[in-house]
């Protein structure tokens, strides 16, 4: 697998920030399948520590936090995203167990078997799935787990649009078995993996998205950056609508052998 390749890679992280950190999710996802994944992840305490990363506004952090008594480390590059956070950690008094920290999740200054469970929910193809798999697992402890979220295809062939246009944005992606063996290979025993509903990318991200498209079309005339953040989330939209057969987001957990 390679790494991400997305075009929205030129434009200004504080544009992406900007637009992004007032929805709820930056990426498909639904609380009942972050619960759902942690059911495959056992004994966690108020000993166990969990980093999360490239956590957003922390929507599944505060999942996280709620259904489980562990300590939670949220990281992510945006610091717009990680004061979102804040807040709501703040206003859920959750302030003893969760931190937050801006941070790139391709340098982390964190100490090696640190942790006992990695997540990372719609971030981890921003350095590849075969990457992160490899660089995180020094901050797992022996017998940690990770759960993570990853685009997939659900077909061995798929239409030639669907194809080249995934091959534009990210030419990482793969098969469901492909990315098993990736994990594996990259030194993980592959406990589990499910399929995300399609409310997780309709109903939890593209509404949201869409408000947001329309809230920034009148300053997308005159900026030519956000012209091309504009269009390229239109064109995420309707290849969604379109093609979603053929493709979707997988949540892996894996246990560090």
């Amino acid at each position: 697998m390679e790494d991400n390749l997305d075009v929205t890679a030129n434009i200004d992280m504080d544009l992406i920030g900007e637009f992004f950190k007032e929805m709820e999710r930056q990426g498909p996802g639904d609380n009942n399948e972050t619960q759902r994944a942690l059911q495959f992840i056992p004994s966690l305490s108020e000993n166990s520590f969990i980093l999360d990363i490239g956590c957003g506004t922390g929507m599944q952090t505060m999942v996280l936090a709620k259904h489980t008594p562990s300590q939670i480390l949220a990281t992510d590059l945006i610091p717009g995203m990680i004061n979102h956070l804040e807040e709501k950690v703040e206003k859920e008094q959750l302030g003893n167990r969760v931190r937050c920290m801006v941070a790139s999740m391709d340098c982390l200054p964190l100490e090696d078997e640190s942790f006992d469970v990695i997540w990372a929910e719609g971030s981890i193809f921003i350095i590849g799935f075969e990457k992160g798999m490899k660089e995180w697992r020094k901050f797992l402890k022996p017998g940690g787990y990770i759960a993570v979220t990853e685009a997939c295809w659900f077909t061995n062939s798929r239409p030639k649009e669907i194809e080249d246009y995934w091959k534009s944005m990210y030419p990482g992606i793969d098969t469901v078995d492909a990315t098993i063996r990736v994990m594996e290979e990259a030194g993980y025993k592959a406990v589990a993996h499910f399929m995300l509903p399609e409310l997780c990318w309709t109903d939890n991200y593209y509404v949201s998205m869409a408000k947001r498209i329309k809230e920034y079309e009148e300053l997308s005339i005159s900026n030519e950056a956000v012209k091309t953040l504009i269009d390229c989330l239109k064109t995420e939209i309707d290849m969604y609508e379109k093609y979603k057969a053929y493709y979707g987001y997988v949540f892996f957990i894996g246990q560090k052998l």
